[in-house]
């Protein structure tokens, strides 16, 4: 049988943490900034978790 594939998207948008949560940016920070209040441009800049129903599936396409 196969080696099983990393998923090449999902690798360059999520991190695990070293007691193996994952973690991911949030959207809408790339651009239209100037649009955006800085309050709001503030709260975006923070790393989040995964929710907890989507970690099976992240983790199995990180080949977790």
């Amino acid at each position: 049988m196969p080696k099983m594939k990393t998923h090449s998207g999902t690798k360059k948008r999520v991190r695990i943490t070293g007691s193996g949560k994952l973690q991911r940016e949030q959207t809408n920070r790339k651009h239209r900034l100037e649009v955006k209040s800085s309050k709001r441009s503030r709260k975006l800049a923070a790393i989040v978790d995964i929710a907890p129903a989507d970690t099976k599936t992240i983790k199995r396409m990180l080949g977790r």
